[in-house]
């Protein structure tokens, strides 16, 4: 699997963030972190769900980013950072590129000629009107003061998969969390770098992700797949390296990034053989 790694190479590389144009490798008002991740799940994904592939090839799917999700049963609104659906109305020839391939330059996605040999044979995602949805990725970060950001990192993922699911009941709800290992962490919004209990805070902010509700038949509450991530990101220009030991999931674990690609592959072929 390609996607953690590719996720700390595009980010140790600082890029201009916010309205300041400031270079900076993580801003917490900045998308690029979220919109990485799940860039790199599906690349993930389409390496190991025939059935995506074929659907794509075909033109049965499509992409939507930062596509607004509706609860039907409460009217709750949520911006989910990347969907696979099936287009509402015709793709029409865009006037720029757009789209899965597209992204890596849009985001400044850091590939390896390895990555980009895989990218190079697989189908592209264009990105069009977002029909009935199938697939709904969200990606969260806890990268500083991790005691106080806990219970709001909680309740923006727990509100997701409900808003999703208020949608449509069939939506594979994926979540994906990235939290900070470094002892150390420059703010944008602090002069001085802020100090980290480590590895006491990243274990509780773990911990406290690891509550969130599973759920393994539509007629449960909770996400279908979630994967945790522990990088270690200074974020003061030194590269940011996948942290594998604990408190990471082990492999094997439902929590480890390997095995939400490989259930949310089998998901998908299981719930939508046919698109």
């Amino acid at each position: 699997m390609y996607g953690p790694d590719v996720l700390a190479r595009t980010l140790s590389v600082p890029v201009p963030t916010g309205s300041s144009g400031a270079l900076w490798q993580y801003h917490s008002r900045g998308d690029r972190h979220s919109k990485v991740a799940c860039w790199g799940i599906l690349f993930d994904l389409l390496q190991h769900c025939s059935v995506l592939v074929e659907h794509v090839r075909s033109g049965r799917v499509v992409c939507g980013i930062n596509h607004e999700m509706k609860d039907f049963k409460q009217g709750r609104k949520k911006n989910l950072d990347l969907v696979l659906c099936v287009p509402s109305a015709p793709i029409l020839a865009p006037k720029r590129p757009v789209g899965f391939k597209a992204m890596v330059d849009r985001y400044s996605i850091v590939l390896d000629q390895a990555e980009r040999k895989v990218l190079d044979r697989l189908p592209d995602i264009p990105e069009g009107p977002v029909g009935a949805v199938h697939v709904a990725l969200e990606a969260k970060a806890c990268m500083t003061e991790h005691t106080k950001a806990m219970p709001r990192l909680y309740d923006e993922l727990n509100s997701s998969h409900l808003t999703v699911h208020g949608a449509s009941e069939m939506v594979i709800a994926v979540g994906f969390v990235m939290v900070n290992i470094a002892a150390t962490f420059r703010s944008p919004s602090r002069a001085e770098p802020s100090k980290h209990r480590q590895p006491l805070v990243t274990e509780k902010v773990v911990a406290k992700v690891r509550e969130l509700p599973r759920r393994s038949s539509v007629a449960d509450t909770g996400f279908d797949a979630m994967s945790i991530v522990v990088v270690d990101c200074p974020n003061d220009g030194r590269p940011v390296r996948v942290e594998t030991s604990p408190p990471s999931p082990p492999a094997g674990d439902i929590f480890h990034y390997d095995s939400m690609i490989l259930r949310l592959a089998q998901l998908y072929a299981s719930r939508f053989p046919r698109a």
